[in-house]
């Protein structure tokens, strides 16, 4: 028998009306009703009501507390988190990022502390109606991103809104009002003051998203980007080609070590590792980033490479990020796509099974022949596997023969 699978939003219905039946008035809030509104089909749906959260927490036992000092609660429904925050207005920022406190609130009071018009909606459903407090549904009309009140007070109150404004407007294709943007443009230092790990995240969100481009324009235009990280900079031809170059990346969601390696091309690998660092990146994405610019002069002259070194760079996993990196660089340099071409007709014959084979010999082979542990055998392993690449050596007994030779040298 096959057992029914509930959609997200179904579970945070099914939340709502639970929440009812106790007499709370509870919403659909914020990025889910914008995104519904668009069309789009949303990330995930969050719920605000005015039931406190003791009162959630009674509603749903099991429930966990992950913001109780703000009054969010984690309802479990049908295999889905959902988020459910009580109606509150915000007291006062002191650090750029949340407020001291908070006060339980209305429905109204609630929208007018969310950040931008299009983010402040609720849908009742019940009524199957839009509860606008802000202004929201027109500026989705008419594809405009401003702020809840003062941009001043908003962006002050978080300074990563600031990023937050450039991922949406760059997501959804729309403009930023002209009052919005003098702001960001104004308060853009204050980038410097938000933890690198929060602004990593954003700019990451930017980045592998279909619309990369646009939100990198964004972040040269507003003056965001040379507030980024301390040891990066502004460079416009460097930003202008890492535009160009986004702009040919495939027409979906990336990995983040292809989106900063589109970006990083013109810059030293010294000052890489420094914003890496900067960035928090880990450890893992920020050597992907390394070895696909590392690798990219290497893919350029692919004609003139020994196989074993395209099987080298084909082990790797990222030869697919290297591989739309190489067109992307190309085409952003206004050159034809000879040299991706070159570097598909090349490897377009090597097996996968010859990629990486098992090595003839190993080191323990060695040892057994009485050859001691040591920079030397690090060195004839890696001799003998490079042939064993270049298929000129293909059996254990050939590479016992070309073992002997290398011995006698």
């Amino acid at each position: 028998m096959t057992l029914y699978a509930h959609t997200a939003k179904e579970s945070a219905i099914a939340v709502i009306d639970k929440l009812r039946q106790q007499g709370a008035i509870a919403l659909l809030a914020g990025g889910c009703v914008r995104d519904e509104l668009l069309g789009l089909t949303p990330k995930d749906y969050d719920v605000a009501t005015d039931a406190l959260p003791a009162q959630v927490r009674k509603c749903f036992p099991r429930a966990r507390e992950v913001g109780a000092q703000f009054g969010v609660i984690l309802v479990r429904k049908y295999s889905y988190d959902i988020e459910v925050a009580t109606f509150r207005s915000d007291g006062e920022y002191l650090d750029g990022r949340r407020p001291e406190n908070v006060e339980f609130a209305t429905a109204k009071e609630d929208a007018q502390r969310r950040d931008f018009t299009i983010n402040g909606l609720f849908f009742d459903t019940e009524k199957n109606e839009v509860i606008d407090y802000v202004g929201g549904q027109k500026d989705l009309r008419n594809k405009l991103l401003r702020t809840i009140g003062e941009p001043v007070q908003r962006f002050s109150e978080d300074h990563l809104r600031l990023l937050r404004a450039v991922r949406f407007a760059a997501r959804l294709g729309f403009e930023i009002h002209p009052d919005t943007l003098s702001q960001i443009k104004q308060l853009a230092p204050k980038l410097r003051i938000i933890s690198a790990e929060r602004i990593a995240m954003e700019l990451e969100a930017i980045l592998v998203a279909p619309s990369r481009s646009s939100g990198w324009q964004w972040l040269m235009d507003t003056g965001l980007r040379g507030h980024l990280a301390n040891s990066w900079t502004d460079d416009v031809p460097a930003d202008k080609a890492a535009l160009s170059r986004l702009s040919f990346l495939p027409d979906q969601v990336i990995s983040t070590s292809l989106s900063f390696a589109a970006i990083f091309c013109d810059i030293s690998s010294s000052s890489i590792k420094r914003i890496c660092h900067d960035l928090r990146l880990s450890n893992r994405v920020a050597s992907n980033i390394s070895w696909l610019i590392d690798s990219l002069p290497e893919a350029a002259k692919s004609g003139q490479l020994e196989l074993a070194d395209l099987k080298l760079l084909m082990a790797h996993k990222c030869w697919p990020e290297l591989l739309l990196l190489v067109n992307a660089n190309e085409r952003a340099g206004g050159h034809s796509t000879s040299v991706y071409d070159k570097l598909i007709e090349n490897t377009r014959d090597i097996k996968t099974s010859a990629v990486a084979p098992p090595p003839l010999l190993t080191g323990d082979d060695l040892k057994t022949l009485g050859i001691n542990s040591g920079p030397e055998m690090g060195k004839l392993l890696s001799a003998l596997y490079r042939e064993q690449l270049n298929e000129t050596i293909e059996t254990r007994a050939q590479a016992l023969v070309w073992l002997d030779v290398a011995l006698k040298d």
